[in-house]
Formats: structure tokens, sequence, C-alpha cells
């Protein structure tokens, strides 16, 4: 799974991209999907989310999540503190996602090699302007969501 956020201005309209592919590099999904007014870490965190749900929905047992936010990737592997309230939620949420596969590693790319997810996340912030929407109408983003039990 490639993902990718991109926010125009930091905060700023965001987007999130996600490429999930099997194995042999056939992709199954794409996500292009903007997510309102968000920072860049947020929208990278909530790409990772959505991917690992879409992973999840397809059936996947083991998940690479490849991305080339190095904060991101630093932070899930453990080897940076989240100081951030709303970066702490996002990352609890991750963590979960990833305690329902049998396993989930996390890999630092290059830019170069992301290019498909940055496209999307992209693609969906252009949608989400194109419609003049910057909030999802489903209910509050992930970061937004209150700090209780889930």
């Amino acid at each position: 799974m490639h993902c990718d956020g991109a926010a125009r201005g930091n905060p700023g309209p965001a987007g999130i991209g996600v490429v999930i592919a099997d194995a042999e590099g056939r992709v199954l999904d794409e996500i292009a999907l903007g997510v309102g007014v968000a920072t860049n870490n947020q929208a990278e965190y909530t790409a990772a989310i959505e991917g690992l749900r879409r992973a999840r929905e397809l059936g996947a047992r083991q998940v690479v999540l490849r991305s080339d936010s190095r904060l991101l990737i630093e932070q899930l592997e453990g080897r940076f503190r989240v100081k951030n309230p709303a970066l702490q939620r996002l990352h609890r949420k991750v963590r979960e996602l990833a305690g329902s596969f049998d396993r989930v590693t996390y890999e630092h790319v290059p830019r170069e090699l992301n290019r498909a997810a940055d496209r999307l996340a992209n693609r969906g912030v252009d949608a989400m302007l194109a419609a003049g929407e910057l909030s999802r109408p489903s209910g509050p983003r992930p970061w937004e969501e209150a700090a209780g039990p889930s």
C-alpha cells in the first residue's frame, strides 16, 4: 500500500491518495479523496487510516504501508514521539487498524517512488475544490473526533 497526503497551505485544503496492490504489484484499488482543511501531517495520517481500512475490506492479512513522509513512518515505528494531540488521535487509529492484520510493516520510500499516491492525493484536493467543498459531509474528520474510548 502506497499512501500520501497533500495540503495546499499548512493547514489548507487537503486530500489523500492511496494505491493498494497485491504481492505481485497488481493494483486492487485506489483512493483519491478530499478531506477538508488539514495540515499535511493530518492528511498523511488520514491516508494511512483510509488505506488500512480499505486493505482490510479487501481481505488483506499482511500490509506493507509505504509513504514518503518520514515523520509518519518514524512515528508509526515508534522512533519519533507523537506530541501533537490531533496526531496522537490519528496515530492511535492507525495502530488500532494495524492490530486487525496479521502483520503490518512500515516503509519510508523516496517521493519519486510514491508518485501515484501523490497524484491521487492532489486529485482529491482538486475535486473537493472544484465542488466548492472544504469539509466531508460524513461527519468530523478523524483529527477532530473526541478523544474518548473508541
